[in-house]
């Protein structure tokens, strides 16, 4: 056996085995990546079977044949390297297992294609996203008993106003501010209707003092919230940059404002410029419709894919920009013609062509000419198929990130369902050691474990944030 090994090793061609499937591979090929496992497999020029061992999992001398207990199909990938000097990863194959599969047999990420660079890094970018919302979850169910009294205190109302998922008050909180959100929009548009309204004592309309109250309540209940939460923040600077926490504090400050002139302001202004100030603070409150974005992930999908297609968006507007002032500009030229000329100039006609393009048509301005009545037929034309163009693409990016989080949140949990699996198994394994063989025999054909799992986070907080996670898993 020992001079068939010899010959074996001689030989310029090298039979192995992966997962099954036999390849016959030649050495002047496979030499051309000499730092390669295969390339140093090849070369291996002594016969200790330490060192043969430590290159492949198995030896039969009598075949010729290396094993590898390895994914064939990524070998599949990886072998083009020594032919063609480029990798492709194969649709199917994970992106992440064929990165070990490549380091286990010594080549480098660098010759990968710059195509499965990119698929790549994007999934990598998505664990990565996994692994936060998984140390999210664990964080919060972490209890550190060295942080004493008042920081639990404000860690418990962070989650309560921040974290509808973590409890059945916070869900409570989350639909009671969702509803304050709906009511004070309405009072505001009802509080606008002639026939709802008072009069004062100088024999203006005012709102009905009813609104007025409900209003103060509502504005109460969205101070005593930015207020809780932003004691209770663990970055207050982030806190402070947030657009969402930007709004919030937009929503509330007209009603303080409108109060501090309403007061004050007569001693130090005209009652004419206090009253058209505190008209134009009561503008702002239409910012308190954006506080719905913090409790809808709809809106929130919506706006992300939005931030997705500033590509899309400035192309539309680029057409839309150049249709604008061609066809206001020939049908400028073209109405000078008619007496009754509607088009008194270019920057006047811009807004005839928005109309027409965007599909609106107000009537207020109208071609009279029948050449003015052709262009405004092809910039019409125009106008829906610049707007048309984009749609595909927003609707594909909304529709891609949307299916993206769904599986990132599944992702997490599956990971954490993981976590507590594994504790258990440690339990069992534990309580096995203690029962005897019996019992052992017993619980190992209730146990599973998964050979696959890539692990998302360090295995030091896995096992120690696992156990709380199994106490309070009926909870999520």
């Amino acid at each position: 056996s020992w001079k068939s090994a010899e010959r074996g090793f001689a030989q310029s061609e090298m039979a192995v085995n992966i997962g099954g499937v036999r390849l016959v591979l030649d050495g002047d090929v496979l030499n051309r990546y000499p730092e390669s496992r295969l390339a140093e497999l090849i070369n291996c020029s002594t016969l200790n079977y330490d060192v043969i061992y430590s290159l492949c999992d198995d030896y039969d001398p009598g075949k010729k044949e290396f094993y590898f207990d390895r994914d064939p199909d990524a070998f599949r990938c990886i072998i083009d390297v020594y032919y063609f000097g480029e990798i492709h990863i194969k649709r199917g194959i994970c992106p992440i297992c064929f990165i070990k599969e490549m380091e286990f047999w010594k080549i480098q990420q660098s010759y990968l294609d710059e195509c499965c660079k990119s698929y790549l890094t994007e999934k990598q970018e998505e664990l990565a996203e996994i692994a936060n919302k998984v140390k999210l979850i664990l964080g919060d169910l972490d209890e550190d008993p060295s942080v004493n009294c008042s920081a639990r205190c404000l860690k418990f109302i962070w989650k309560l106003m921040e974290k509808p998922e973590s409890s059945l008050p916070a869900r409570v909180i989350a639909i009671a501010s969702f509803l304050f959100v709906l009511v004070s929009s309405v009072v505001m548009c009802v509080g606008t209707i002639p026939e709802v309204q008072v009069e004062d004592e100088e024999g203006d309309l005012v709102e009905h003092p009813m609104l007025e109250a409900i209003e103060t309540a509502c504005i109460g209940w969205f101070t005593v919230e930015y207020l809780l939460r932003f004691v209770s923040c663990p970055n207050k600077r982030h806190f402070f940059l947030s657009f969402m926490n930007i709004i919030d504090f937009m929503a509330i400050i007209p009603f303080y404002l409108v109060l501090t002139l309403t007061y004050l302001g007569t001693a130090m202004m005209d009652l004419a410029k206090v009253q058209q100030a505190v008209q134009a603070l009561r503008i702002m409150r239409i910012a308190r419709i954006f506080k719905l974005a913090r409790h809808s992930s709809g809106l929130q999908t919506f706006t992300y894919a939005l931030k997705r297609s500033f590509k899309e968006l400035g192309l539309l507007l680029m057409y839309m920009g150049i249709g604008i002032f061609v066809f206001s500009a020939l049908g400028y030229t073209i109405e000078q013609s008619h007496p009754e000329n509607l088009f008194s100039s270019i920057p006047q006609s811009f807004w005839w062509a928005i109309i027409t393009m965007t599909t609106v048509g107000y009537g207020d301005i109208y071609p009279k000419t029948t050449l003015g009545k052709c262009n405004a037929a092809i910039s019409f034309l125009c106008g829906v198929i610049a707007i048309a163009l984009p749609i595909h693409p927003i609707i594909n990016n909304f529709i891609n990130f949307y299916n993206k989080q769904k599986v990132l949140e599944t992702a997490a949990k599956h990971e954490l369902e993981l976590m507590v699996l594994q504790s258990s198994e440690d339990s069992l394994m534990k309580a096995t050691r203690k029962c005897g063989a019996a019992c052992a025999l017993e619980s190992s054909m209730r146990t599973s474990r998964s050979d696959n799992c890539i692990p998302l986070l360090e295995e030091s907080t896995r096992t120690l944030k696992s156990k709380d996670y199994c106490s309070e898993t009926e909870s999520f």
